[in-house]
């Protein structure tokens, strides 16, 4: 495993509909094992290794490359910025994180609220809405807007770093499931299906780019790459947990955007328990990946997400176990040599 690269990927913006920069990213990291790379209108990314078989049939494994973000809704008079959010920010997580702010150039900003000296006890004591949250760049409001319009990007700003066992820190939402693809897709010896690896964009919006990368694809197998709900914290019941950290893959049985193929779980679980890779099955009540933009492509296809346990997510401390992550490049791994053995 590489820290420095799961690191390069999380410092690497990816505003949903914005993705451009990230893309680069993953294209270099795929350029020398890939035998084609393309993209579609909507920004998806393919890059392709062909199977030896002349029955081969198309594997599609999808991390999405866009992060929970903002973008800038209004400038007031004294320079202070409102913002609209992309993806599912938890109020309570936001205020007082220092962001960047990508106008004419790149700016340092903190999320701001008015003063506790201000306050009564009661306003206090409730979350702030999103709506009345601000960003302070320290700049007049004529320096801003010589640099911000409407519409720029927003992403948090937090460095990845390793805490004991984890990796914590903003956007492995989804830059871990990347990074477990570019290891597989980079480490599989060979399959007799074509294996395309594809970064989509704005999942965290509607699971948009899965959609049309999957109606354009036209795969036989869909695997998403995501995290989950490792909810294995104080105050949660244990039959909540969903998951648990460093327990190993999860194989997800179901969530909100998608009821996962039956035999392909099930040959997922085969495989793990084959290849002595350390998994648990998830059930998440509530979320989907891009296994749901898939599954509903054309006739539709079977599907399957490999998730990696997070706690704290959508936040800017998520948090991974390091061996989690190397059994779902395992499994990930072993899934593309043997894919052949799957049948409906």
């Amino acid at each position: 495993m590489s820290f420095e690269l799961l690191k390069a990927l999380c410092s690497t913006p990816g505003v949903p509909g914005r993705e451009e920069r990230f893309r680069e990213v993953v294209r270099t990291q795929v350029t020398p094992h890939a035998e084609e790379i393309t993209t579609d209108s909507m920004g998806n990314l393919f890059a392709l290794r062909r199977g030896k078989s002349k029955d081969s049939r198309k594997i599609m494994i999808a991390g999405h490359m866009d992060e929970i973000s903002f973008v800038v809704k209004f400038i007031n008079k004294d320079g202070f910025i409102y913002f609209q959010p992309l993806g599912g920010f938890d109020p309570r997580t936001l205020i007082a994180q220092r962001v960047k702010v990508y106008g004419t150039t790149t700016l340092d900003g903190v999320i701001a609220i008015k003063a506790a000296h201000f306050t009564t006890p009661e306003e206090r004591g409730k979350v702030i809405p999103l709506n009345d949250l601000f960003i302070d760049l320290g700049m007049s409001g004529d320096e801003v807007k010589a640099i911000v319009n409407i519409g720029d990007c927003i992403t948090m700003d937090r460095d990845l770093i390793k805490m004991g066992n984890f990796y914590t820190g903003k956007t492995l939402d989804d830059r871990v499931g990347v990074y477990v693809m570019l290891e597989a897709f980079r480490n599989f010896s060979q399959s007799n299906d074509d294996i395309y690896a594809v970064a989509t964009v704005q999942e965290e919006i509607g699971l948009r780019g899965a959609k049309t990368a999957s109606f354009g694809l036209q795969p036989d197998i869909g695997i998403a790459l995501d995290i989950t709900i490792a909810a294995d914290t104080p105050g949660v019941d244990e039959k909540d947990y969903c998951v648990r950290m460093g327990e190993g893959v999860g194989i997800k049985i179901l969530d909100s955007s998608a009821i996962c193929h039956p035999g392909l779980v099930r040959f997922l679980k085969e495989l793990a328990e084959r290849k002595g890779i350390k998994y648990q099955m998830e059930v998440l009540s509530a979320g989907g990946t891009d296994a749901g933009g898939m599954q509903m492509s054309r006739g539709g296809i079977p599907v399957c997400t490999l998730s990696i346990p997070c706690r704290y997510t959508h936040s800017v401390v998520e948090s991974v176990h390091r061996d989690d992550v190397q059994a779902t490049i395992d499994l990930l791994t072993a899934f593309l040599e043997h894919s052949h053995e799957f049948q409906f």
